[in-house]
């Protein structure tokens, strides 16, 4: 039987990768240290510029057609805490911020890219893309699909190891009120652009949840102009919206739009400057083709249930659906878990996604012998729908 990812130095590598802070933007320390790490093992790997001093880290297998890119991205929200930012195991469960979203995914597929690199050939034909940007603008990914096509990308991002071939669309929008700066004192009724802007909120997050049920939103970045003793003379808030994939984003839009201007007609003494910042839309993708089919094997090979869903947040896989590629995600961790103050991951569930993605790169390469790896177990990962 093949050797597959050695636990131990997984383990490792994830407490490496969680003791290195790299919030979006500063990703410079974690991705010296994982070019490091991949060239000790003597893989191919190339930093790829993504601006002055951020660089993704691609390997491709020489003289192969890459088929399948299995895509992770390094980067992670701010800490909740400087102090305990990480990492801490617990049982099984290892703490520390960004361990689900998503270094245990990439930790997994760091191991099984090495331990298939260290089998020899044939090589897979897998890709390994190490990203950076993600929790922010999605520079990185929006970097990688300028210089790379890959048919097909396997995204590490939270699932709890089940395969969504869907993923909702995301509408960020930007809303600034602004109004004529004056003594707090002097405040008069609707003319105060914080008490305009809470209304329009509040007005927005009724009518979405009147005409738009399905729609996910989310209120945040509330800000206003900070000098003491005033009535601010501009508020403005971020609102996000996730939309299902089937979902029309150019009428959500348009009806933003139009609800907004409506209040502004009706609030005359304030002005409104209501900004798209960002559209990304939604795709499915059918279940069939030859790397769903050997993923669908390596699942089943592993005892793993096959239960797809579609992804509830953003992610690189809308960047990487617009420039042409078919994204699946599917890694450790589950969503309640990201960007949460005791952030975890089980280490059990990293260990598995990487001996999946082992596996279906052997499947891909034809390499597999017909031995059947150990199953998954009793504590097999629940989908979380």
């Amino acid at each position: 039987m093949t050797r597959g990812p050695d636990p131990e130095r997984l383990k490792k590598l994830l407490l490496r990768l969680l003791d290195t802070y790299s919030p979006s933007g500063k990703e410079e320390e974690i991705t010296d240290l994982l070019f490091g790490y991949l060239r000790r093992r003597g893989l191919p790997v190339k930093r790829q510029a993504v601006d002055e001093n951020r660089r993704n880290l691609v390997v491709l297998p020489p003289d192969v057609e890459v088929r399948l890119a299995l895509v992770g991205h390094l980067d992670t929200v701010s800490a909740y805490d400087l102090e305990r930012y990480g990492p801490e195991q617990r049982g099984d469960e290892v703490v520390g911020l960004g361990a689900a979203d998503m270094k245990g995914g990439c930790a997994a597929m760091v191991e099984a890219y090495v331990s298939l690199w260290e089998a020899g050939p044939p090589r897979p034909p897998l890709a390994l893309a190490l990203v950076v940007g993600e929790e922010e603008e999605g520079d990185g990914a929006a970097r990688l699909a300028e210089e790379f096509h890959f048919p097909w990308a396997l995204i590490g991002e939270p699932t709890d190891l089940a395969p969504c071939f869907s993923h909702f669309g995301y509408l960020e929008v930007l809303i600034c009120t602004s109004g004529q700066r004056r003594h707090a004192s002097l405040a008069e009724k609707n003319q105060n652009p914080v008490e305009a802007l809470l209304n329009l909120l509040l007005g927005i997050t009724r009518f979405l949840t009147r005409r738009r049920p399905e729609l996910n939103y989310n209120i945040r970045d509330l800000f206003s102009s900070q000098a003491g003793f005033i009535v601010p003379d501009r508020c403005e808030a971020r609102l996000d919206i996730h939309v299902p994939p089937s979902a029309p984003l150019g009428e959500i839009a348009a009806d933003l739009e139009e609800y907004v201007s409506g209040f502004q007609k009706e609030h005359a003494e304030t002005r409104v400057d209501f900004r798209l910042e960002t559209i990304d839309a939604g795709y499915g993708l059918p279940e069939k083709g030859a790397v769903v089919g050997a993923l669908r094997r390596s699942c089943e090979k592993l005892g793993l249930p096959w239960d797809p869903r579609s992804f509830r947040s953003h992610s690189d896989a809308n960047r990487l659906w617009a420039a042409g590629m078919k994204p699946v995600l599917l890694g450790p961790g589950r969503l309640e878990k990201a960007h949460a103050p005791d952030e975890s991951v089980s280490l059990e569930q990293v260990i598995l996604a990487s001996r999946l993605y082992h596996e279906l790169g052997r499947t891909l390469a034809g390499a597999d012998d017909g031995s059947t790896p150990q199953p998954a177990g009793p504590h097999a990962p629940p989908s979380i729908r």
